[in-house]
This record gives structure tokens, sequence and C-alpha cells, in this order.
């Protein structure tokens, strides 16, 4: 097990049920309302989440898939922040240039699903 990886996992996973509940009611909401953000908030939400609790499991492995679950633990991780953040980031600004970094947070999360496919996962780790 890796307690650093498992602790921004939880961090990750707490920042989507905060930034979920932000969307959904309030002050925040109301913004992304009249913005026309709801739409990229939820996408970055429904990538969010699940890929935490990805992110948790793989830190509970530990060792068990080598190298390229190590990384693609990275990668996920990196993926994460590009594309939710990057999405997070538009539906709250409406900056246009920042939907450029989505793509890049996609192939990184693509690539981490690659790498753990690719892993060589063992029972005794």
């Amino acid at each position: 097990m890796n307690p650093l990886r498992l602790r921004l996992a939880g961090l990750l996973g707490f920042s989507a049920v905060l930034l979920g509940a932000l969307g959904a009611h309030g002050p925040v909401h109301e913004k992304l309302k009249a913005a026309g953000g709801l739409e990229h908030w939820q996408t970055a939400l429904e990538y969010h989440l699940p890929h935490a609790l990805l992110l948790a499991v793989l830190a509970l492995c530990g060792g068990a898939g080598g190298k390229c679950a190590a990384w693609a633990w990275r990668s996920i991780f990196a993926g994460v922040l590009l594309f939710s953040g990057s999405l997070y980031a538009l539906a709250l600004t409406q900056i246009g240039k920042l939907g450029a970094v989505t793509p890049l947070g996609g192939l990184a999360l693509m690539l981490g699903w690659l790498l753990l496919a690719l892993g060589r996962w063992r029972r005794d780790a």
C-alpha cells in the first residue's frame, strides 16, 4: 500500500463530493446556471469521482501491478487534474482556451487505463 497515493486519492474523492455539492446548491450553482456552465461541471464530476475511487484502489494494491500500475496511477491522477480541472475552470470562467487542456487530460486518463491493463498483476505483492 502507498500511503501518499491513498491520501491523494482521498483528497480527490473529497474534492469531488465537495465540488458536486457546490455545483448543485447555492451561489456556485447559481453562477454556473447563469453562465451556462452546469453541463461542463457535470461532465467534470462524472470523470472526477470514479477516477478518484480507482486511484484509491490502485494505492491499496501497492506493488501488485508492477511498474505499469504505478505509471497508471500517475497518469490517471494527472488526467483527473487536467480533464476535470479544466472543465471546472471553464464552467466557472467561460474562458474558452481552457477547453484546449481537456483533451490532454482525456489522453492521460486513457493512457492510465491502458497501463492498468498492461500491468503484471500478482496476488502475492
